[in-house]
């Protein structure tokens, strides 16, 4: 039998829900898939979010969803 990697098989989710850590808004956005969003502006208080320490970006930090590259496996930028 071949050896198989099913992590292949996964689909890439693009979409994941923010949650401003100031005032708890969440907005569904749509992530790229070949860049890392290190900034995120809240469409309600307007903070400008930035990633935890240890995350590559914002959906890492704040996202129902981690980033593409993640999601795959690899390094993220």
């Amino acid at each position: 039998m071949n050896s198989f990697d099913f992590q292949e098989l996964k689909p890439i989710l693009l979409k994941s829900v923010i949650t401003c850590p100031e005032c708890g808004f969440q907005k569904e956005e749509t992530m790229p898939e070949d860049a890392c969003s290190f900034f995120y502006e809240c469409t309600r208080c307007h903070a400008v979010l930035k990633p935890k320490a240890g995350d590559c970006c914002v959906y890492c930090s704040y996202g129902t969803v981690p980033c593409p590259p993640i999601q795959q496996g690899k390094n993220c930028c």
